[in-house]
């Protein structure tokens, strides 16, 4: 495994407050959780200033269990801007319609309706398994969501580890993936999702050219860790490069029932004021679907990673 990096050179944006007190954060591992796959970081408080030694904790931990759970977190969209943007650039979601006024960083995730009837987010956000802006050339780094207005009922976002996914697979099957690459492309199943949910507006040329397809590496390493993941997923993955079609597609299928076995997967149940940070680069996620009766509401930022390789 490859040195970390330290948590200084994550971004030219992510600056500390050194003089900062540590706030005697504490980092558990989630229950019900496979492996190393989930923490919860308790006793933080991220509307107060974040001192290096917390942050290079929490750098680590991100590190170690992929997906971070902060529990209690009632902090601002700024301060949550402003979190995330420590990691690095965001990136801002083609659909600008569900922006957070004053805040283009922030992505509204709802199922919720204005009172013309409007959708106020997107509220089919999940649906398929996929990592957050696999078909960007240079894909997220990270996204964090932060609760708003939870569900009495449902709501809860799974989690697969593709670090795990990778390491089980057969050695043979390991080699067969390696020089392969895959096309991502935002628009593989949009209008599907489009014709079954209120929520997706019909994109402009403008938009569509700003999802252009990318084609990345079918197995990435984490270029912090140094780990192999599988880099597919069900959402975004449309096609093997150079492979005939119908071959394609049968490698696609057995990688996408490979990566999200059970035993690679965590279960989030989510509480008032959670914020969830998720490595991209490590984890592929899904929502598990809230009834049309409940009200749900999330904001959410991405971080922009590297080119993947």
């Amino acid at each position: 495994m490859s040195a970390v990096l330290s948590p200084a050179s994550v971004s030219p944006s992510a600056t500390v407050d050194a003089d900062a007190a540590p706030q005697g954060l504490v980092i558990r591992p989630v229950a019900g959780s496979a492996g190393p796959l989930g923490a919860e970081v308790l006793g933080l408080d991220l509307s107060r200033p974040l001192g290096r030694e917390d942050f290079a904790r929490i750098h680590r931990a991100h590190l170690d269990h992929h997906v971070l759970v902060f529990r209690d977190q009632r902090i601002t969209p700024q301060q949550h801007v402003d979190f995330s943007r420590r990691f690095g650039p965001l990136q801002i979601h083609v659909l600008k319609n569900f922006q957070l006024a004053g805040h283009p960083e922030i992505l509204i995730v709802s199922n919720i309706k204005d009172a013309a009837g409007q959708p106020i987010g997107l509220g089919d956000a999940g649906h398929y398994w996929h990592s957050d802006l696999s078909y960007k050339d240079k894909p997220s780094l990270g996204s964090l969501l932060h609760a708003q207005e939870l569900p009495g009922e449902g709501g809860d976002t799974l989690f697969a580890d593709q670090h795990a996914a990778y390491d089980a697979l057969p050695e043979a099957l390991k080699e067969r993936i390696a020089p392969l690459r895959a096309e991502h492309s935002y628009l593989a199943k949009y209008e599907e999702l489009r014709a079954r949910s209120p929520w997706r507006p019909k994109l402009t040329q403008a938009q569509i050219a700003e999802v252009a397809p990318s084609i990345h590496p079918v197995v990435r390493t984490h270029p912090e860790t140094g780990r192999k993941a599988l880099f597919v997923s069900e959402h975004f993955t449309t096609r093997i490069v150079g492979l005939p079609e119908d071959e394609s597609q049968a490698l696609l299928a057995e990688l996408f029932a490979a990566s999200v076995r059970p035993e690679f997967t965590y279960r989030h149940q989510w509480q008032p004021h959670d914020l969830v940070f998720w490595d991209n680069r490590s984890v592929t996620h899904l929502a598990a679907g809230t009834p049309d009766s409940e009200r749900r509401k999330l904001y959410r930022t991405t971080i922009e990673g590297d080119l993947p390789f």
